[in-house]
């Protein structure tokens, strides 16, 4: 579930289309990248739409659920901006509870669809916390390093 903005149409197809992203439909994301898509995020970068798609089908057959929830976005020009928070379930993270994250995607579009995607969040947040043993060492760090 997500917030109802005023957007431009391809933006509101870029959210919408997270919206029923799953596993089992992952081909909804030609509807909205470019063949020549470049996806980059603090873990990964992927180039074309036939990575991409194998990127989405794996990260999705290893969670139990994902979600997003936007908290705002605009346009400028060729350029979108959406800043949400993601929820989603791994078996083997965070003993298989919930993980939020809170980020921002940068988008630039090119012939209607989204040719470039690049995701800013925080890794620890989304990953090293939640592995156990490494998690509670990061802790341990984290509260020496803030005195």
């Amino acid at each position: 579930m997500h917030l109802r903005f005023n957007m431009e149409p391809i933006l509101e197809k870029f959210i919408g289309m997270y919206d029923v992203l799953r596993a089992d439909n992952v081909s909804v994301l030609d509807d909205v990248y470019h063949p020549e898509i470049t996806f980059v995020d603090p873990l990964h970068s992927v180039k074309g739409l036939e990575a991409l798609t194998s990127y989405f089908t794996h990260l999705y057959a290893n969670v139990k659920s994902i979600d997003f929830d936007i908290s705002a976005c605009f346009t400028d020009g060729d350029n979108g901006f959406v800043y949400w928070r993601m929820r989603y379930v791994h078996p083997r993270l965070n003993s298989g509870k919930d993980v939020t994250v809170e980020g921002h995607s940068k988008l630039i579009f090119s012939e209607g669809k989204v040719i470039h995607h690049r995701d800013y969040f925080d890794v620890g947040e989304l990953l090293y916390r939640q592995i156990p043993v490494l998690g509670s060492l990061i802790k341990v760090v984290d509260k020496r390093a803030a005195g």
